[in-house]
């Protein structure tokens, strides 16, 4: 017969009390981890796998090798989420341009798949700024995805300098309901309905790198967009 922690608790004293519901806390929470820590492991082996497959195939750049490297450190984020670690962006020296290149590359398949054309569109100098590579490349895939499971028609992704920030933005022409049969395998892929992550990701590291990001909506569409601080020159 099972019996309420209450109802237990209530004939102790009151450290007493607080101690068992603590042991029932920690009881649980590491459950919770190593439930976690076996999903990871299975996680890792498919990627794994992935990894030795196509290290031969794919070149350098390329959207399999640059998809695995934002794969591998989403797991690497992940394990120091759960069992603890420095959680912090590396920042380095690096030209912005190739990483909004990389990403609209990395989104080109599931762009085909939904039918809505997606172009980059880059004007001016490129941008050299200090910040994480990887995180930077993760903001601008989320960006795109948030756009391609929301919003509707054409998606351009837009960068440009003025004066000394970075201005990328992507746009599409606003929200529509993704088709029945293609809303399954994305929302298996994203999440089903749990939704906001993605941009939350993106106002975090623009705000790590000194940076802001705003969701403008309109009658004529929508617009992520990203202002980044530049460093000391140009590309």
């Amino acid at each position: 017969m099972a019996i309420e922690l209450s109802t237990v608790a209530a004939g102790l004293p009151m450290a007493a009390s607080f101690a068992m519901a603590g042991g029932f806390v920690a009881l649980r929470e590491g459950r919770r981890r190593s439930g976690l820590n076996a999903a990871m492991h299975e996680l890792r082996r498919p990627l794994q796998a992935l990894c030795l497959s196509l290290s031969s195939s794919a070149e350098a750049g390329s959207p399999h090798d640059s998809s695995l490297e934002m794969a591998v450190a989403a797991i690497e984020r992940l394990d120091r989420e759960i069992n603890g670690g420095r959680v912090a962006i590396e920042a380095a020296p690096l030209s912005f341009r190739p990483i909004a290149e990389a990403a609209v590359e990395r989104s080109r398949a599931a762009a085909v798949d939904l039918g809505r054309p997606l172009s980059l569109q880059w004007s001016g100098d490129d941008a050299v700024l200090c910040g994480d590579r990887i995180a930077l490349g993760q903001t601008v895939d989320n960006m795109i995805s948030n756009s391609l499971r929301h919003g509707s028609g054409s998606v351009v992704v837009s960068g440009r300098v003025e004066g000394r920030v970075l201005r990328l933005t992507v746009r599409d022409e606003g929200p529509t309901v993704t088709p029945a049969a293609r809303r399954l395998a994305w929302n298996r892929l994203g999440g089903r309905d749990r939704h906001g992550h993605g941009l939350a990701i993106v106002r975090q590291t623009a705000a790590q790198h000194g940076g802001s990001f705003r969701l403008v909506g309109s009658r004529t569409g929508t617009e992520a967009r990203l202002v980044l601080p530049l460093g000391k020159g140009r590309g």
